[in-house]
């Protein structure tokens, strides 16, 4: 697996959305690479019909493949997917600049080159991050916000002390954390999953099956790919030597999702540790849903068939 995806998950759409208004009938469908406005090249592909709705993968440096292959591809039949890799991720080129203003224009730069009005994004994990900031920016291109399994506050210490004591717990050993340094925390959280390595359970943050987790691999190492997003926001929090160049990434975002008006569908997962199981509840968009389904932080595979169901009927309302 992703060594900086499972960093991340340890420690703690694609064709345009669009309006009813908006026909999808000018779009190319398949895999292409667009030119962002800095010249960096990112990798998209567009496929299904439908509302026009995009597509934001976690880690950061995660890729759209896994999604699309492991049960994203059915929200096809009500939504035109547009599935971005993000810059430095995935199929996607390498940059320079990966601030969180660049990373959301290269998505409005996308609705853009789609030539739609107005576009659903759907994201999942770290990605919930990019939507909100999106939303915040470009609401009147916005016809709906999905958050599937997202987090809105990376690397936040509560996070780190919920998914340190559910170690423990599958170490059968209950254990309360009162450390609020993440430094420290970081630290003990790496400890946790040594010892959940050795006995075969660290999937358990992320998937209740390690088939999930195989299954993933399989498509990730299918093909070269880069991480470089990714690592340029951990490599800082792995080596505080490092300054971190994008301090903008660890704020809270939750808190400022009582400014969004677009409809919200939040779908979270009851076994999801990654995020935690009631992370949900830190949002207050002024106009959301929240759907609990079973299965983990990959409800979108393990639990398909009620995960395609809640953002189809999401898209029809």
């Amino acid at each position: 697996m992703n060594k900086i995806y499972i960093f991340f998950v340890l420690l703690i759409g694609l064709s345009s959305g669009c309006s009813p208004s908006d026909s999808t009938s000018h779009l190319k469908m398949g895999d292409q690479t667009i030119l962002a406005s800095d010249t960096v090249k990112l990798s998209v592909k567009v496929a299904g019909k439908g509302p026009v709705c995009i597509y934001l993968h976690g880690g950061p440096g995660q890729d759209f493949l896994s999604f699309e292959k492991m049960g994203g591809a059915n929200l096809e039949k009500c939504l035109t997917m547009v599935y971005l890799d993000q810059r430095g991720s995935g199929h996607s080129q390498n940059a320079k600049n990966y601030s969180l203003d660049r990373v959301v224009r290269d998505v409005e730069e996308l609705r853009l080159k789609l030539g739609v009005e107005k576009v659903y994004i759907l994201s999942h994990s770290f990605g919930g991050i990019l939507a909100i900031n999106y939303a915040l920016k470009y609401p009147e291109h916005l016809s709906g916000i999905i958050m599937a399994n997202t987090i809105a506050h990376f690397m936040n210490p509560n996070q780190v002390k919920e998914q340190i004591e559910y170690g423990y717990r599958l170490l059968k050993k209950d254990t309360t954390i009162n450390e609020t340094d993440l430094k420290k925390l970081m630290n003990e959280a790496a400890l946790v999953r040594k010892k959940l390595s050795a006995v075969h359970l660290g999937y358990k943050y992320i998937a209740n099956d390690v088939n999930t987790i195989i299954r993933m691999d399989s498509i990730e190492n299918s093909y070269k790919r880069t991480s470089d997003f990714g690592m340029t926001l951990f490599m800082p929090l792995m080596d505080r030597t490092k300054a971190q160049k994008y301090p903008e990434y660890f704020k809270d975002y939750a808190v400022l999702t009582s400014e969004i008006k677009t409809p919200a569908l939040i779908i979270t997962g009851k076994d999801d540790h990654a995020v935690g199981p009631e992370y949900y509840k830190n949002y207050k968009f002024l106009n959301q849903k929240v759907v609990q389904l079973d299965g983990s932080h990959m409800l979108y595979y393990e639990n398909n068939g009620e995960f395609t169901t809640t953002v189809c009927d999401f898209v029809k309302q």
